[in-house]
């Protein structure tokens, strides 16, 4: 006789039993075009050098780019999103605003090998300022902090450069309030209105960003950046009040940073803002700890990732941004 909860008529084991049931019922499907590839592009950089924090990830140079960049044009991925490590750094990160400088140079070789390929550039100043901060530097209540509104305009003017030499779509991670409308007029007023902006909206000062920092060679030279990145303790309102900033300003897609561990704030995300394409970084203390652990044979790379990106999908991600885009777009072929 079936108990009060259908048993044993009811069997949701039947729905698992046979893998094409499962393949057919599956909710929650990745894919390589859900997949955007970070890359990091060294000036004056000799072939590929390995990042020893991140496995299998490099600094390259703007002749390997090119070289990878034709791998990758084959692999169906959903874009790449660059990085540059500048000859020379100085206070105002000047090489972030140069038609010639590394990011600048890094896209026209991206559109030229592989022209059918998102290109997406990061709009930020910590890699290319000595100090390793987010924008120009000011004294305030007697602590030396990132000045928003003067690093504001030099967004502006980064964002225009890159889209000159060919960005497909501009991506500002510094997490300066206003950020977005600044680049948005600045877009619109050098003629760059279909450029659309992934804001890293809710971005949170994460211990998970380490092995990132050697990659980026962007490691602050003193203090942290928690007067702008979020707190990882604070409200998840307060992410929903970054997003619709950030979307009343202009944005047309969004990011939660890091992914794994805000899953949270990605459903909610989500959730307060169905249509809205939403983006997760799949960063590097996710990737590096997943990769120590498989080369200790402690759990099976491949498995592991997979599972972590289908988790990201089903929180609500739409693209993801993963060290393991190249891989996965492999294995899902």
């Amino acid at each position: 006789m079936p108990d009060s909860s259908g048993f044993p008529t009811t069997r949701l084991r039947r729905l698992r039993y046979l893998p094409q049931v499962r393949q057919l019922v599956r909710s929650t499907r990745l894919a390589p075009s859900d997949l955007i590839y970070p890359l990091f592009v060294k000036a004056g950089g000799r072939g590929r050098e390995e990042i020893a924090s991140m496995p299998g990830q490099f600094q390259l140079s703007l002749e390997e780019l090119d070289r990878e960049m034709t791998e990758l044009a084959g692999l169906g991925l959903g874009g790449v999103i660059l990085f540059g490590l500048p000859a020379a750094k100085d206070a105002t990160g000047s090489d972030a605003l140069s038609d010639q400088g590394i990011v600048q140079q890094a896209l026209a070789v991206t559109k030229r090998a592989a022209p059918g390929m998102l290109a997406i550039s990061d709009v930020c100043f910590c890699e290319y300022t000595s100090h390793g901060h987010c924008g120009l530097l000011h004294e305030h209540h007697g602590q030396t902090d990132v000045d928003n509104d003067a690093t504001l305009e030099l967004l502006g003017r980064q964002a225009v450069s890159h889209a000159r030499a060919g960005a497909d779509m501009i991506a500002p991670s510094g997490m300066m309030d206003g950020m977005v409308g600044s680049i948005r007029r600045a877009l619109d007023a050098a003629g760059f209105t279909q450029t659309p902006i992934m804001s890293y909206a809710a971005k949170y000062a994460s211990a998970f960003y380490g092995p990132f920092r050697d990659a980026a060679d962007s490691a602050p030279q003193f203090g942290d950046r928690r007067s702008y990145q979020m707190d990882p303790a604070s409200d998840p309102g307060q992410a929903l009040r970054e997003v619709e900033l950030d979307l009343a300003e202009g944005a047309d897609l969004i990011m939660v940073k890091p992914a794994l561990a805000y899953l949270d704030i990605l459903r909610s995300v989500r959730d307060r803002f169905p249509g809205v394409p939403l983006a997760a970084y799949n960063v590097s203390g996710e990737y590096s700890m997943v990769k120590a652990a498989a080369a200790r044979g402690w759990i099976d790379e491949r498995a592991t990732a997979l599972e972590s990106l289908v988790a990201m999908r089903r929180a609500g991600a739409s693209a993801i941004l993963t060290y393991w885009a190249k891989d996965a777009a492999r294995w899902l072929a």
